[in-house]
């Protein structure tokens, strides 16, 4: 069996630790560091990842506590705790961004949530550790509303929200087996039907900001600037360049909608080299872990864990944590 789940899990893993290294670099310099082509293989034992992963492994384990009761209340009693499992652990020193450490340290005072999060953040950790919402076997509704849900606890902006629900239903889509000329396609249908839909039930009034008049007009403005970022992404599909900075296409990553669209780009370049897709996105100029785990995360949802050498199976960090959770989903 090609083991999807699990192959989108490890994917995200291995595009992390190989970006790990580059981030905050340019092309050239990661060139002069890692000669003649960037960084090709990973060697440690373990194989060293981010904070990215870490959140991933914290999202995935708290829906696995929730089981099959996938509600407001529980999934926001679980995603506390695991977040805060995370913040608290002398593991969590890998560069951990800004946002989810405020956050988080609001949700330890005993905060709500919504006290806690950060309203005016977009940040790329609302969605590089979306993807186990997208393994999810539910209807889509419900997949949307988690997706926003999660990010929503460290990144109040609408565009993290949306964001984050696009990379889910991104992986939820490659895991289904859909195919990929029609991809981009299907995606931007699915932000065009959510353009104004607002998961009240889970945000409750996460939407009086600043500039709002109303929950639809504060999640069409996320949707909007999504569906700007796969304007960029469609442009550069329509004369592939694997040799550019994909930065330079469709976004540096430090922003959810960016690390999308760029973690996505890097996959559809390399669509039937799950490594290769994964170096290039390793190789640029931005958030490189954060857009070489999204990366890793679309193919393999979209070929599995064949995806991947066995001997970086067996020596990734946090193995156990993978294991358990691909075979949840698989």
């Amino acid at each position: 069996m090609p083991r999807n789940a699990s192959g989108c899990l490890y994917g995200l893993a291995f595009g992390d630790a190989l970006g790990a290294d580059t981030e905050f670099m340019n092309v050239e310099e990661i060139l002069v560091k890692y000669p003649p082509n960037g960084p090709t293989s990973l060697t440690e034992r373990p194989i060293r990842v981010t904070d990215d992963t870490q959140m991933t492994i914290a999202v995935g384990e708290a829906l696995h506590r929730a089981g099959t009761d996938l509600s407001p209340a529980t999934l926001e009693k679980e995603l506390r705790k695991t977040f805060l499992r995370w913040f608290r652990s002398p593991d969590n020193d890998r560069a951990p961004g800004m946002t989810c450490l405020r956050a988080c340290d609001g949700l330890e005072k005993g905060w709500d949530w919504r006290k806690a999060t950060i309203e005016s953040s977009k940040g790329c950790g609302a969605n590089m550790r979306v993807a186990p919402v997208g393994l999810l076997d539910t209807d889509p509704t419900t997949r949307a509303a988690i997706a926003q849900f999660q990010a929503a606890l460290t990144h109040g902006h609408a565009t993290g929200l949306a964001a984050a629900d696009l990379t889910a239903a991104a992986v939820a889509d490659l895991l289904g087996g859909g195919d990929l000329k029609g991809l981009t396609r299907r995606l931007r249908d699915y932000a065009h039907s959510q353009r104004e839909v607002y998961h009240e039930e889970w945000l409750g009034d996460l939407w009086l900001q600043p500039m709002m008049k109303s929950p639809a007009a504060f999640i069409a403005q996320g949707w909007e600037e999504c569906l700007w970022r796969m304007d960029d992404l469609d442009a550069a599909l329509k004369n592939p360049n694997r040799e550019v900075d994909p930065c330079t296409l469709t976004g540096a990553g430090w922003v959810a909608e960016e690390a999308f669209a760029t973690g996505l780009l890097c996959f559809l370049l390399f669509p039937d080299n799950p490594i290769a897709a994964i170096q290039r996105a390793a190789v640029s100029s931005g958030d490189s872990d954060s857009i070489a785990c999204l990366t890793g995360a679309f193919a393999g949802a979209h070929w599995g864990l064949t995806a991947w050498p066995e001997e970086w199976i067996a020596n990734i960090e946090y193995r156990d944590q993978l294991e358990t959770l691909g075979a949840y989903w698989d």
